[in-house]
């Protein structure tokens, strides 16, 4: 059976988080912490991309992790236009919206654009994002703000809900 590895990418705004994981079973994790003088340099978030992405492929080959077995590399999910929960391949619509920033600027946007790099570089490899910041599974009833120039807009930790609402329903043995 061929061996399958994971790489995650979760860039926040004062580090870069990634982990490779084999199935489920993590086997590598690192928080790289950036400095506001190094940040300062770039103009625009996604102007950090190449500086983010070359200190990840950096502690992947200090840490001897084979690129060779990676085929997901699954990234942050950024500030596209809304979109239902769920998992996306990084695609050229995508990859616009956190390029340009049509939701807002922050540093998860980088995270399809350094999967989808780093995935274009290793054979057979694919760059996805999952359940981003602008998950929005509202209700009609939820977007009602009070004013009637105004309606709500759904922007949350998607990943962190999801993620533990599916480990609570599990363990409470119910479908989420």
């Amino acid at each position: 059976m061929e061996e399958i590895r994971i790489l995650a990418i979760n860039p926040g705004s004062t580090s870069t988080k990634i982990a490779v994981y084999h199935n489920e079973d993590p086997i590598f994790v690192k928080n790289i912490k950036h400095s506001s003088e190094e940040l300062a340099k770039y103009e625009k978030v996604v102007d950090q991309l190449s500086f983010r992405k070359q200190l990840i492929i950096d502690e992947l080959n200090e840490a001897e992790i084979s690129d060779n077995h990676v085929k997901a590399i699954v990234g942050r999910g950024g500030l596209v236009k809304p979109i239902q929960s769920g998992v996306y391949e990084v695609n050229d619509a995508m990859v616009a919206d956190l390029i340009n920033s049509p939701m807002g600027e922050h540093a998860s946007n980088l995270g399809g654009l350094i999967a989808r790099d780093i995935a274009a570089s290793l054979p057979d490899a694919k760059a996805y994002i999952t359940d981003p910041v602008v998950v929005d599974e509202l209700a009609e009833v939820a977007r009602i703000t009070g004013h009637p120039d105004f309606q709500r807009k759904s922007i949350f930790h998607a990943l962190n809900q999801k993620a533990v609402a599916r480990q609570h329903a599990q363990q409470i043995l119910k479908k989420y």
